[in-house]
């Protein structure tokens, strides 16, 4: 199994994503980062599953909540670079290393 990095924007937007929902209810900010993690926690026991979509970046979109979770993949580990609503402008992604 390949090791895990979160990239400091990424965790960032989780962040944002959790602190939005859990003002609409109570508990649903607990209930998108549990959305989050089973998605990680996928990706990373089969982290070819999903397609590239731009260069070497990959997308696995949650199934509950519309958010996506942007990676690479590497020799060695799963590396996550965004978290982002399916609305979002996908250049934020895009510039991010």
């Amino acid at each position: 199994m390949k090791s895990l990095l979160i990239r400091p924007a990424a965790a960032a937007d989780i962040e944002e994503a959790f602190g939005w929902y859990e003002h609409q209810r109570s508990g649903l900010g607990d209930e998108f980062l549990a959305a989050v993690q089973s998605k990680i926690d996928e990706i990373v026991r089969k982290p070819l599953t999903y397609p590239v979509i731009h260069r070497d970046t990959r997308r696995a979109l949650l199934h509950r909540f519309p958010y996506a979770v942007f990676y690479r993949v590497y020799d060695e580990a799963v590396i996550v670079v965004g978290c982002m609503h399916g609305r979002r402008d996908p250049m934020r992604w895009k510039s991010r290393r």
